[in-house]
């Protein structure tokens, strides 16, 4: 298949931060972007406005609605060649103070989302022979952090998912890879108490935050046509934060 046909792609978590500079990157390479969102309905429209491409409200955790939402979109603008898993959402706290449902709301929307999104492709990607899958872990997935044995679960959990994709994805023309971005200046990170960030930023050898365009440059390598023989592989992309 040519580089130059216009393929869909399925961004979630797409509106905002990482998601929304991986969605209008693969817009500007030629992709058809759908961008997935959960819950913020105005910063949601205010990106459909700015960039025309069509934002889908749908919970990635909720296996029933995936599905639905992800048949709307093969029978709307055609099948889902391109799926980057970038939803996710932090439930923050030390482990003796950390409940049941902080645990299972992370797990359930960072690593069964990224479950739901893909087996819900990967029958028409095998059919196909031809498949990117990107899945966006992180430098707390393979560094661990203090205060978040729910996030470093599941997105080392990403980490291990992907590899094991890879392997039955790549016989059918599918690869799967992850990013893992270190500290990218988003309006999470932006919170960060200022002394804090300050001393994140001097443990950075760049010495500055990411950017999202960072990630989204790493996406727009991985899901290219001719990265044929990449697959099984993560990324790192945190300016030599942690070298893994």
């Amino acid at each position: 298949m040519s580089e130059v046909q216009v393929r869909v792609a399925l961004v979630t978590g797409g509106t905002r931060g990482i998601g929304e500079a991986i969605s209008t990157g693969l817009k500007n390479a030629g992709r058809f972007v759908v961008a997935n969102y959960a819950g913020n309905e105005h910063a949601a429209a205010d990106f459909q406005e700015r960039t025309s491409i069509p934002a889908m409200k749908f919970d990635v955790s909720d296996t029933d609605a995936t599905e639905a939402a992800i048949r709307e979109i093969e029978e709307t603008y055609g099948p889902v060649e391109i799926l980057v898993n970038n939803a996710g959402i932090t439930r923050d706290g030390t482990m003796h103070r950390m409940d049941r449902a902080q645990w299972q709301a992370v797990i359930d929307t960072n690593l069964s989302g990224c479950f739901n999104c893909s087996r819900s492709v990967i029958d028409g990607m095998r059919e196909r022979s031809f498949g990117r899958i990107v899945n966006i872990g992180s430098i707390n997935g393979q560094a661990g952090q203090y205060g978040q044995v729910n996030y470093a679960a599941a997105k080392s959990g990403i980490h291990g998912f992907t590899k094991a994709l890879a392997q039955e994805g790549a016989a059918k023309g599918i690869t799967v890879n992850a990013i893992a971005p270190g500290y990218v200046d988003t309006e999470m990170v932006r919170a960060v108490p200022a002394d804090v960030l300050e001393k994140i930023i001097q443990r950075i050898p760049a010495g500055r935050l990411g950017r999202a365009e960072d990630i989204a440059r790493g996406v727009l390598f991985l899901t290219a046509d001719a990265s044929d023989f990449i697959t099984g592989s993560t990324l790192s992309i945190n300016g030599g934060q942690h070298m893994y």
